[in-house]
């Protein structure tokens, strides 16, 4: 079992933006005025919507709840370190620090 710091997915639940994520997984999604909808890896509906300002996905449908990792889990039908693994390409390294003299 691997462990992951807290940090790093509190980062990955907050800073992974879905629209990137969908076109990285090329999974279906589209506009519907300014809300994002996509196809919901559990039940097939595109009933769903993605709220910006906390990063969680909702499938209306099936009522499932989604963050990054979530869906990515169900999606690519992986489990919790393969997901978190492929999620980590999506965060900017961490800032080198300076050499001291």
């Amino acid at each position: 079992m691997r462990y992951f710091p807290d940090e790093l997915l509190r980062r990955l639940r907050n800073q992974v933006p879905f629209i990137s994520l969908f076109e990285s997984l090329h999974w279906p999604h589209k506009r519907r005025g300014d809300q994002l909808a996509f196809l919901c890896p559990c039940c097939r509906e595109t009933h769903s919507a993605i709220n910006p300002r906390t990063n969680l996905a909702r499938c209306f449908h099936c009522q499932t709840n989604f963050n990054p990792i979530d869906f990515t889990m169900h999606a690519r039908e992986w489990d919790f370190v393969q997901a978190v693994d492929y999620l980590t390409h999506f965060l900017p390294a961490a800032p080198t620090p300076a050499p001291r003299e």
